[in-house]
């Protein structure tokens, strides 16, 4: 077989151990990582992704003390206890054949718990909690403690570990004037407040021995003020290397930062030149990051001499097999991660287990188990939507002969007015992927068929899901069947022509997604295809140089074709219930082209004139009343569940299960209605 990926997949050699290829998986924080009963849930998940093929793995982050936590008992290596009981995860991972890195994250003014420091007294926006300064001796406190957590993990059997300098957190602090402050022989001048890491790296040489891996994950673009400029960051990678590193790592970005860098509408391979302009500085291998979701980027990138290895933390969180495929030339059956954030990120942001939308088995290993079917049923699936595609795929992998019926001439239901979102072009691959399947597991897909209760029960199928999802909802307004009006299914599946001038009622994700739709110029940059780097570049203001402190530029104008108003009844933030991690962008992109969000309205009627409304304040006190004169208003109010069919069933006695955007109708919620139709298929 012809190795369509011989760099991706070509060994790496570090000297006193050799990884099997150039896959990193990438640290994500899981939650599974802070509490110690979860401590097998979390061997399982290594251990599957080391039977995938991983080259090397990284752990979600671990303090190396009590003030370093990202919470109140969040993840700590601090004593022997702990380590030995990481022993079940190093086990299961080297038994599997793969190799492991415990991270170790002091979350400095970033923790989400009251005893944190840092470099200064300072407050980070997403913390509630004022750091305290470290006294001179309280800085060699933390770097005995680093050194002390990873000796714990080279005790646990980890095979090393990675140093997290990047993402604004503890070390990044001390890295960049904006944080730190101080004055002694930690601060100042930029010699003195690159010491810490140096420090930390060297000492904890010094303590494992030669034979031990350790990555430094360096920040080699800040994307704040006062951040470091490119001079810096190569002065540290080269000390940091002189210091004992293994593999220096690239981190991009601080939480804190205004510019996106994993989001689904960040161009795939986006900072790779940041990786490529750093690669050669030094001697040890470099490894490159953030949104690479598939074989080809990867191998595209190594390729070209932009790095040493790839990181990717999420992709292997949707397919833990995504290397043995690629190994296999099977690279069309990844299931991508089109870093929707939503299950991942978003989770744990929330103190959640983290999952992932198109893989609900992510952290659920040994929880949500797909075992052989004692016996075979015929199970017919009504909906080839995000819940029916689930279901099909997941009953079919468990041997059992299903019959997929679709009213649409092709699969995917809501994904495929997703899909045509300008930055959710990711949202293909998903597609792919359940069609790939759909063709390997010999699932019976009928296209435009449009399947009554009669049929089913005529056919005789043992198991019977509803996965007909939802229907838009129809407010009720005064003029609601002006001509003016659209829905946002005749603008997103029947294209119908929309004027210069447009007014969005609904500010929930469809409202979002229908606004950027119509705010992109389609003649510029046709439909389906990512924007370039460069081009991302200038609208978020990344130099594309990354010159500079924090690597910024002016962010450069985005026109858009049209004027778009975009309103909502509630008068709390206009977007306030998109993703926790990803809605800023969205409200972010909109604001770049100069849409303008109005809360609190009350829509009074639609007319020749245009959209008439009221705007009520938070306390419900009525303020202006204004007539927006849009050539079109656009209803995104909502939708309910298209439940006829499991209703008709039901009459004649039938019992069927009901899933998806059918059984709970809400916007856009493709990871309940995946994580349903695979639980309701697993069952079976």
């Amino acid at each position: 077989m012809t190795n369509a990926y011989p760099n991706l997949l070509k060994p790496l050699e570090l000297g006193f151990t050799e990884l099997k290829n150039r896959v990193l998986m990438g640290s994500m924080h899981t939650g599974l990582e802070d509490r110690f009963w979860n401590i097998h849930k979390f061997a399982r998940y290594f251990a599957e992704r080391a039977e995938g093929g991983v080259g090397l793995m990284v752990t979600g982050g671990f303090s190396p003390n009590l003030v370093g936590q990202l919470a109140p008992l969040a993840s700590t290596m601090n004593n022997r206890a702990t380590a030995l009981l990481h022993r079940h995860v190093t086990g299961a991972v080297h038994e599997a054949g793969g190799k492991i890195c415990l991270q170790l994250l002091h979350a400095g003014r970033y923790g989400y718990q009251p005893l944190i420091v840092s470099a200064s007294a300072t407050k980070a926006p997403i913390s509630p909690f004022k750091a305290r300064a470290l006294s001179t001796k309280g800085v060699e406190r933390q770097i005995n403690d680093f050194v002390n957590a990873a000796k714990l993990a080279k005790f646990a059997g980890y095979d090393g570990v990675e140093v997290m300098g990047s993402e604004g957190y503890f070390i990044n602090q001390f890295l960049c004037e904006r944080t730190n402050k101080r004055t002694d022989k930690w601060g100042g001048p930029y010699e003195n407040r690159m010491r810490l890491p140096v420090e930390i790296v060297r000492r904890m040489r010094e303590a494992v021995g030669p034979e031990f891996i350790i990555i430094y994950r360096l920040s080699m673009l800040d994307l704040v003020e006062g951040g470091q400029t490119w001079d810096q960051i190569v002065t540290l990678g080269k000390a940091i290397e002189k210091a004992g590193a293994t593999i220096i790592n690239t981190g991009i970005g601080w939480h804190e930062a205004r510019v996106p860098t994993i989001v689904t509408s960040v161009p795939r391979g986006g900072f790779a030149d940041v990786t490529a302009k750093f690669y050669g500085e030094v001697d040890i291998p470099v490894c490159t990051t953030n949104r690479i979701n598939t074989p080809e980027k990867g191998e595209e990138i190594l390729a070209a001499g932009k790095a040493d290895m790839v990181s990717m933390a999420r992709p292997l969180l949707a397919d833990s097999e995504f290397v043995r495929k690629a190994e296999q030339g099977r690279g069309d059956e990844i299931n991508t991660c089109i870093a929707c954030n939503q299950a991942c990120l978003d989770h744990v942001f929330q103190a959640k287990r983290a999952s992932c939308l198109v893989n609900p088995r992510a952290c659920r290993e040994t929880e949500l188990v797909l075992t052989v079917a004692p016996v075979v049923r015929r199970v017919a699936v009504v909906g080839a939507g995000p819940a029916g595609l689930a279901a099909a795929t997941t009953a079919a992998k468990r041997g059992h002969q299903v019959t997929l019926f679709e009213a649409d001439d092709k699969i995917g239901g809501q994904f495929n007015y997703a899909k045509r979102i300008p930055g959710k072009e990711e949202f293909y691959e998903t597609l792919r992927y359940f069609q790939r399947q759909i063709d390997l597991l010999d699932i019976d897909l009928r296209l435009e068929t449009r399947v009554e209760a009669k049929d089913l029960i005529e056919q005789g199928f043992d198991d019977v899901i509803i996965a007909t999802g939802v229907k838009p909802r129809t407010p009720k307004i005064e003029g609601i069947d002006h001509p003016k009006v659209l829905g946002y299914l005749d603008v997103l599946r029947h294209n119908k022509p929309v004027g210069k001038s447009v007014a969005v009622i609904g500010a929930g994700g469809i409202g979002f997604d229908v606004s950027e739709f119509l705010t992109h110029d389609f003649d510029k940059h046709p439909e389906g295809e990512q924007v370039s780097v460069a081009e991302w570049q200038a609208e978020w203001g990344v130099n594309p140089t990354f010159e500079g402190p924090g690597g910024l530029a002016e962010r450069a104008q985005t026109p858009s074709p049209r004027k778009i108003y975009l309103m909502q009844r509630k008068t709390g933030k206009v977007g306030g219930g998109l993703g926790k991690t990803s809605g800023w962008v969205h409200r972010s992109s909109l604001k770049h082209r100069d849409v303008e969000m109005l809360r609190g309205c009350r829509y009074d009627r639609i007319d020749d004139q245009g959209l008439h409304i009221t705007l009520t304040d938070k306390d419900g006190k009525t303020g202006e009343t204004r007539v927006l004169a849009v050539d079109n208003v656009i209803i995104c109010a909502g939708q309910e569940s298209y439940r006829e069919l499991f209703d008709q069933l039901a009459d004649k006695g039938v019992k069927a299960h009901l899933i998806g955007g059918a059984d709970v109708a809400e916007e856009l919620d493709a990871k309940r209605a995946i994580r349903q139709g695979t639980e309701i298929a697993a069952a079976i």
